[in-house]
């Protein structure tokens, strides 16, 4: 390929810290799926063959936010449940990135009742939204490549905040 032959001719790559790590980052979002109701079904198709997450380095759906990085809030989320899914949020180590799966995770959908939050950005920083109802695997994928795009776009260190003395 280009960078065997590279590396066979001149034996170095000039690169910096930050693209590396933007590199890596971008290339194992792991996902906390956060199925609440129909919109698990469209989220757990986008793993299938047809569809392939595992293209953008993110087949490794863990169930612990520990290990997570990316979490999926799909379907309604209630108030009871939004303690749960902020509890979760806490939970993932940062840097950490959220997508709004579907029109009732975004702005509650057709329910308008007291017991379901009006979107999720009331109490979680939002990075991605999809639409849909539900929305299709490709809104899905869609959403993660927008989310490495987004981390390609951070620096490993701040260097601003860096004080030297």
């Amino acid at each position: 390929m280009g960078l065997e032959a590279k590396l066979q001719t001149d034996g170095y790559i000039a690169t910096t810290i930050d693209a590396v790590v933007a590199w890596a980052r971008r290339s194992s979002v792991w996902p906390m799926p956060l199925g609440i109701s129909c919109c698990a079904i469209e989220m757990i198709a986008s793993a299938d063959p047809k569809f392939d997450i595992s293209r953008f380095g993110s087949e490794v759906m863990r169930f612990t936010p520990r290990q997570c990085d990316l979490l999926i809030v799909a379907g309604t989320v209630t108030y009871k449940m939004a303690k749960v899914v902020r509890r979760i949020y806490d939970q993932m180590p940062d840097p950490k990135w959220v997508i709004a799966m579907g029109v009732c995770t975004s702005t509650g959908g057709m329910y308008r009742s007291y017991s379901v939050v009006q979107g999720i950005d009331q109490f979680l920083p939002v990075d991605v939204y999809t639409a849909g109802c539900p929305p299709r695997p490709e809104n899905l994928l869609n959403a993660l490549i927008t989310i490495q795009e987004k981390i390609d776009k951070t620096k490993a260190r701040d260097f601003q905040d860096l004080k030297l003395k």
